[in-house]
């Protein structure tokens, strides 16, 4: 099926720097809405809408919400995730930079719902351009009375600040991505206790990303029910994709959950180019799945655990797996904030046994080592880094072990190695 638009619905339809365009597509009238609806009764419908996080986790937005809102204090804060550091996701910044006022909608929405009366929302540094853009929006929203105190004469008030980060990747995890407004260093932090309960500045949180925070204002507008009669049994609504690399036509596309893998590659992304064959996708960026790419024809969705922030990276004949696994490893080691021991040690570890694969100099047992070190990161890490970079490891190695075999009988199948 085409493109199924609620989140980027007014992506190339209105002027991102007028708040007046917005509004007559109907912006910020869900947040009429919910100002006339208890707190209580705005998490209840965000629940039943059985919206899941768009960030990776795919954790229950309202429950989440709900957290927030029993946690104890009179201080609470909603802090909104923008930081997309995860190579191939480019999402963001096509909603950021096209609707601003969205994500904003949701961030008031969100904050009346858990009682917050402060929220952040965290730019990557590499977005400048949409930093001022969004600057824009919340002075904006201020003027026309949508922020600050007392909205729209409901007796509720918020103060909302664009906050942007200094490019580091690891901030793109919420413990670390708070430490880093308080001025601390960017690194994560055991949990529990959770942001829910004890987040930014001590106080509770309500922290989630931009696309599950513009979800927000179309449930509230459209309803429950509209909500979830799109996607599947167990994912409702849309899931947006940036999909790159051996494509014709790199995109970002808005699609009903389930919709399969292989029509966004083919359909939305034009294909693979050069008239090659799919060797493999990386759905989820380097820190999600590697596939075959015999097996495409899958569905995205919770069910089948392949949506990730929404990165689809796609791999032609012409690659070679192993070069592009050492370029992953390469890329965490420089990311890895060092904190715990497992990610610190075993990041280098693997991106060694790695380089030496691509040299054809691995010794016999390289194979084994490497699966070793990936299962233990996995399960002590401290954080989604450490969790997660052995991925491609494990992933490829079961995939296209062949070619690993291959580098270490000294033959490259792709015909890029060993040119020294």
């Amino acid at each position: 099926m085409p493109e199924f638009r609620i989140v980027l619905k007014n992506a190339g339809k209105i002027d991102p720097c007028s708040i007046s365009d917005y509004i007559n597509a109907g912006g910020y009238q869900a947040l009429k809405k919910a100002l006339h609806k208890e707190p209580g009764e705005l998490i209840e419908m965000i629940k039943s809408s059985q919206l899941r996080g768009r960030g990776g986790a795919s954790f229950p937005t309202g429950i989440k919400m709900e957290a927030t809102a029993a946690s104890p204090g009179d201080l609470k804060y909603v802090v909104c995730n923008a930081d997309e550091g995860e190579p191939g996701t480019f999402k963001d910044r096509v909603i950021l930079g096209n609707d601003p006022h969205t994500v904003i909608e949701g961030i008031i929405i969100s904050s009346y719902a858990v009682g917050a009366s402060c929220a952040y929302l965290y730019l990557r540094a590499e977005y400048p351009h949409i930093n001022n853009l969004l600057e824009n929006a919340v002075k904006q929203a201020e003027e026309n009375g949508f922020l600050g105190k007392n909205i729209l004469g409901s007796g509720f008030s918020l103060d909302l600040k664009i906050f942007s980060g200094a490019g580091a990747y690891i901030c793109g995890e919420e413990t670390a991505l708070m430490r880093s407004i308080e001025g601390k260093r960017g690194e994560p932090s055991a949990k529990p206790p959770y942001p829910t309960v004890k987040g930014l500045f001590g106080k509770p949180t309500f922290l989630s990303n931009v696309e599950t925070l513009s979800n927000i204002p179309h449930i509230i507008s459209n309803g429950i029910e509209w909500f979830t009669g799109i996607g599947t049994s167990k994912s409702k609504g849309t899931k947006i994709f940036s999909i790159s690399g051996d494509v014709n036509k790199p995109c970002v596309a808005e699609v009903v959950m389930g919709t399969k893998l292989s029509y966004l590659i083919n359909n939305l992304a034009g294909g693979v180019k050069e008239d090659t064959s799919i060797k493999a996708v990386q759905v989820g960026g380097p820190s999600g799945k590697c596939i075959s790419g015999k097996d495409i024809d899958i569905p995205l969705s919770f069910e089948s655990q392949l949506l990730g922030a929404g990165a689809i990276i796609v791999y032609n004949s012409k690659r070679c797996i192993v070069s592009v696994v050492k370029s992953f490893q390469e890329f965490f080691r420089e990311e890895s904030c060092g904190k715990c021991v497992p990610c610190r040690e075993g990041v280098p570890q693997l991106l060694e046994f790695v380089d030496k694969i691509s040299r054809g100099e691995g010794a016999g047992d390289v194979l084994f080592q490497m699966r070793r070190i990936s299962e233990v990161m996995k399960i002590t890490s401290l954080c989604g880094l450490g969790k997660t970079a052995p991925n491609s490891i494990i992933d490829t190695i079961e995939e296209f072990k062949e070619e690993y075999d291959a580098h270490l009988s000294g033959q490259c199948p792709a015909g890029i190695c060993f040119n020294r």
